[in-house]
């Protein structure tokens, strides 16, 4: 399984001394991700990462209200890169290499597990799933909202449609498939649901 990596390097630990407040919020956010993606919701606590980061858990609630927050600001801090949203200036290109990075996310790497398993969580903790909401999905969903904005703008889709149902349609896919796996969630896949929906958007 392909492993995965925070979009920064954490900063070395200059040894005895105060750490700069940078470098600390950086180190947490590594170990965050890090155990979050070695050992899921159920293994992942605030003492563990204050362990791995050598950080004091006053530290880290200084910064993070809860465990979900800290969990999902570490879960995207190893992500982020990997769900960069391409602007090439083709919208059928950039949906098809964003919707394929995604797949590929999910089904190579430990994050598939870890968002099944915050999803789970999130549908009887309500402080999860205002955190997830907040932290993951709305800036996600915004994302894919703006570039299909900008692809009406350009002219290469219809003016009237509704981008927060094609968010829906493409993503929402792709996580019925990852959640409920009666059908497997493929590059294929991936494509054909662009394609497919491409037909019905221009």
């Amino acid at each position: 399984m392909a492993q995965l990596t925070p979009d920064y390097e954490a900063p070395r630990r200059r040894g005895r001394g105060r750490r700069p407040a940078d470098q600390v919020r950086a180190e947490i956010l590594t170990a965050a991700g890090n155990l979050l993606l070695a050992e899921g919701m159920a293994g992942f606590t605030i003492e563990k990462v204050a362990a791995q980061a050598g950080a004091s858990r006053m530290t880290i609630y200084k910064w993070w209200p809860s465990k979900g927050a800290l969990a999902l600001d570490g879960y995207f801090a190893v992500v982020g890169p990997v769900l960069a949203f391409p602007d090439t200036g083709d919208i059928v290109a950039d949906l098809t290499s964003q919707l394929t990075a995604f797949v590929h996310l999910m089904t190579d790497t430990s994050a598939g597990r870890v968002v099944s398993q915050l999803i789970a969580q999130a549908q009887i903790d309500p402080d999860l799933a205002a955190v997830y909401r907040e932290r993951y999905s709305v800036p996600r969903r915004a994302i894919g909202v703006e570039a299909l904005t900008r692809a009406v703008a350009r002219g290469q889709l219809r003016p009237d449609i509704d981008a927060e149902s094609v968010v829906d349609q493409l993503w929402g896919a792709c996580y019925h498939r990852l959640l409920i796996p009666d059908q497997p969630l493929t590059e294929e896949f991936a494509a054909t649901l662009v394609d497919n929906l491409m037909r019905g958007l221009r």
